[in-house]
């Protein structure tokens, strides 16, 4: 019989899709109050490839992505899409639009191995944890990359995406190696304490971070 472990804690990611920068920058503020410190943001960009959700957001949506230091246990995750979907409804409700949603969050978490998605809704390669909450592996990383499954949203397979979340994979390594977040990576001497998952993945340029 195997020995029954609690696996590593794991790191929050939201992705959001609004109409423009100013609706990302409104929602910004809760997020960072429920998840504390922000880690490494992928700033608002030209959310191009869908028009799935033209109906409620607009022409020209934007995307952006909030990492965040604190590290939770995995099934918070379920908490947490309870959460944003409140969050979502209330700004629909403010915004006067009540059966739609100006604002999208999608809250996922990352283990070394894969990233997650959280969702409402039940298909065969997604597993229920419970309260009617879901969650559906994303990408798995595997070579020192994050890779696609055959199921994985288009834009989760795009470099721009990927290589987002390999720099916010290589911080959660550090956490993991060191118990610190990344930022006070520079107490460590000169040239910072690199773990071997950061070592091996060494993206080009960092994205944009926050402020």
């Amino acid at each position: 019989m195997g020995e029954i472990r609690t696996p590593a804690k794991v790191k929050i990611i939201v992705g959001v899709l609004a109409k423009d920068a100013e609706a990302v920058n409104a929602v910004r503020g809760l997020l960072r109050a429920r998840f504390g410190e922000e880690d490494l943001n992928l700033e608002p960009f030209p959310f191009t490839f869908t028009n799935y959700y033209k109906k409620e957001i607009g022409d020209a949506p934007v995307r952006a992505f909030f990492s965040y230091e604190n590290l939770v246990n995995r099934e918070t995750i379920v908490d947490i899409k309870l959460w944003t979907n409140d969050v979502e409804l209330a700004i629909a409700k403010e915004n006067g639009t009540p059966g739609l949603r100006p604002v999208n969050l999608d809250p996922g978490y990352m283990t070394l191995g894969q990233f997650f998605l959280a969702t409402t809704k039940d298909q065969r390669q997604r597993v229920y944890m419970q309260r009617g909450i879901f969650v559906e592996p994303t990408l798995y990383f595997q070579d020192g990359h994050f890779h696609a499954f055959d199921w994985t949203y288009r834009d989760y397979q795009s470099e721009k995406y990927i290589q987002y979340l390999e720099q916010v994979r290589a911080r959660l390594a550090y956490q993991h190696s060191t118990g610190k977040p990344y930022r006070l990576r520079r107490e460590n001497g000169p040239a910072g304490l690199q773990t071997k998952d950061e070592r091996g993945s060494q993206p080009p340029k960092p994205l944009t971070t926050k402020h």
